[in-house]
């Protein structure tokens, strides 16, 4: 009876072709933004994890409030004071160094290139991942004897040499008023899809790294420390400790020490993610209503279109129910056919637009069962009514209209 039924549903659906495709828009519609919506919600979720994993989950800046009153240069940091922090909580830190960085007009022959150099310890592939094309990374030795030794981006060294292996080259750069020869010892590739470099807000220098502390002499002062901890460290204790301790070391108010922490930023961006993709989605779900009203109006027409027939079934024999059935199925097929066509849509949008952003797209399977069951459940429902009203008449007067 069933088969019998979908296949009067599949007929009257091609008797009446653009009639039935209009009547599917709106639902083809209302699921297609619904999957794209939360798809690209989701796969905007996963990109932001994946940048932030780029930062480091448990990096964190710690630095004197630069807006409290009386800021002095004690506030700062030495390189002695940030050694005895890493021995005091070098248990829960994994890297620690001063997070410098500078800019330098780098000067080859006749090609110059602004680079972005940030200061980095020798552990730093302990706690970042860094693809090595050539050469190595900064050791502890270039640490220790604040060595010029610069590890290039790959775009760098084709800006400045016009080749991508410039291991053992020299550039000039001015750094500190000071006019020096720096060497390349390494070669790396970073690299980020356009929407990432979007939300970065692009870049206009190329980068490279060098040893920390060749931006600090014994007795200079730096403003931050940058760390990382260790993956079971509890980074709200380390926060509430660090605080403490450098509070009592500068003399200062323990609410006058900032802890930047990467992973409550994160959480925060999470959350917000997650209410903008579920209000969107909300809103998109609402043309499945739409759609949804669009097919009982159909439907409502059918049967009076369909009123002889239905005459003539019931004189036949056919009972309430079957009538009933046999609209509800035409109606669920007509709203089933809409969702699939629109999973179709809506999972061939984002991934086109993942391919051209060079973006990993997210689709959960169970967002598209539930997105269409959800809209065969609207067809049911919505299909109610007519289905009802075809049922209940009456068979004489049903033979009667013209």
């Amino acid at each position: 009876m069933l088969l019998e039924n979908m296949n009067m549903a599949f007929m009257a659906i091609k008797a009446n072709k653009m009639r039935s495709f209009l009547t599917m828009l709106g639902i083809i519609i209302g699921i297609g933004s619904v999957i794209s919506i939360v798809s690209i919600g989701d796969s905007m979720r996963a990109m932001f994890v994946d940048l932030y994993k780029n930062v480091g989950e448990t990096r964190a800046i710690v630095r004197t409030d630069w807006q409290v009153a009386n800021y002095r240069q004690s506030d700062s940091f030495t390189l002695d004071e940030m050694e005895r922090v890493r021995e005091i909580f070098g248990d829960q830190l994994a890297y620690l160094s001063n997070g410098m960085a500078e800019t330098v007009e780098a000067a080859y022959k006749t090609k110059k290139d602004k680079i972005d150099l940030t200061g980095i310890d020798s552990n730093y592939t302990d706690v970042q991942t860094v693809n090595m094309l050539y050469g190595r990374m900064i050791d502890e030795q270039d640490v220790r004897d604040r060595r010029r030794h610069v590890v290039l981006e790959a775009q760098a060294a084709e800006t400045l040499y016009g080749v991508e292996n410039a291991v053992g080259k020299t550039f000039r750069a001015t750094l500190y008023n000071n006019v020096e020869d720096f060497t390349v010892v390494g070669i790396y590739k970073k690299e980020t899809s356009p929407l990432q470099a979007m939300f970065m807000g692009g870049r206009q220098n190329d980068e490279g790294f060098m040893a920390y502390t060749v931006f600090t002499n014994p007795n200079d002062y730096f403003g931050t420390l940058d760390l990382y901890g260790k993956p079971d460290t509890d980074m709200d204790l380390l926060a509430q400790q660090l605080r403490t301790y450098i509070a009592k070391l500068h003399g200062r108010e323990v609410e006058d020490i900032e802890f930047y922490a990467v992973a409550k930023e994160m959480g925060s961006t999470d959350n917000t993610m997650n209410g903008l993709s579920a209000a969107v989605g909300g809103i998109a779900a609402i043309s499945l209503l739409v759609g949804g009203i669009g097919i009982m109006n159909i439907m409502l027409v059918s049967v009076t279109e369909r009123t002889r027939e239905i005459g003539i079934r019931k004189a036949l024999g056919a009972t309430t129910g079957d009538v009933l059935t046999q609209f509800l199925t035409e109606s669920a097929i007509l709203s089933a056919c809409g969702g699939i066509i629109g999973v179709l849509l809506g999972v061939g949008i984002v991934s086109i637009g993942g391919a051209i952003l060079q973006v990993h797209v997210v689709i959960r399977p169970i967002v598209v069962i539930l997105a269409v069951s959800f809209s065969a459940i609207v067809g049911v429902f919505f299909g109610l009514y007519p289905a009802s009203k075809a049922a209940n008449k009456d068979p004489i007067d049903a033979l009667r209209y013209e």
